[in-house]
């Protein structure tokens, strides 16, 4: 079991966080200096740091736990008896996506928190992503695939939280839906870029992965992104 949520920050503190990324939506994505800042300041002050940021995403780990706990079961064991063992074999041999949405009440249950919301939404998001990502058979997955379905959700993860904590709903975005969908691909691939960074120091441990060690590794994976996530945004920030 994952500790319980510390409490949230006071809501100013995200403040220079969000008039960041106010400052990069308004220039339509140019300002890459204003995202950089926006991410950095958000892990360092308005999240408290990585570790802190990391135990604030309770569900998001917990469902991140499940989600790599039946990976690995179903590159080590095959993707049928991976199903078997959670009594949903009658989903082997159907589209990915089916089989994932089959999956959704065992990663991610519904529930009424604002947390358990955000791990669903990422879940959903995850499953969208699937085909653009090379992952188009469950029953020929392979390592590299599950760590690209891990990357995927921590990804969506951790840009769901950051995006409800800064009040992305209270961000005036480019009226042009071209425009308003790159920032948020930008986004997007900004946190991707170092979940994919932490995955690479993190792939072997996947792969192995037991019962007994799965949460750690989520919580090391999550922890590591957002250091790197702080990291890259003071980068980004500094760049001329």
């Amino acid at each position: 079991m994952f500790p319980a949520l510390p409490a949230l920050a006071a809501a100013g503190r995200f403040t220079a966080a969000r008039n960041n990324f106010s400052r990069f939506a308004a220039s339509g994505g140019s300002d890459r200096r204003s995202l950089g800042r926006a991410l950095s300041q958000y892990v360092s002050t308005a999240a408290g740091g990585s570790r802190t940021a990391t135990q604030r995403m309770g569900a998001s780990r917990t469902a991140g736990a499940q989600l790599a706990g039946f990976l690995s079961n179903a590159v080590a064991q095959g993707p049928r008896e991976a199903l078997r063992a959670l009594n949903l074999e009658g989903l082997a041999g159907r589209p990915i996506e089916q089989v994932f949405i089959g999956l959704v009440e065992y990663v991610c249950p519904e529930g009424g928190s604002l947390d358990e919301g955000i791990a669903r939404e990422a879940f959903i998001e995850t499953i969208a992503d699937l085909a653009d990502n090379g992952v188009n058979n469950f029953d020929s997955l392979n390592a590299d695939q599950m760590q690209t379905i891990f990357e995927l959700y921590a990804a969506h993860a951790i840009e769901t939280r950051l995006c409800n904590d800064i009040g992305m709903n209270a961000i005036t975005l480019p009226a042009d839906a071209v425009q308003a969908a790159s920032l948020q691909r930008q986004l997007l691939d900004f946190v991707r870029r170092s979940v994919g960074d932490a995955m690479t120091q993190a792939r072997q441990a996947m792969v192995t992965l037991t019962p007994e060690r799965v949460s750690g590794f989520v919580t090391r994976v999550y922890e590591e992104a957002l250091r790197l996530l702080e990291s890259f945004g003071e980068s980004e920030a500094d760049t001329p």
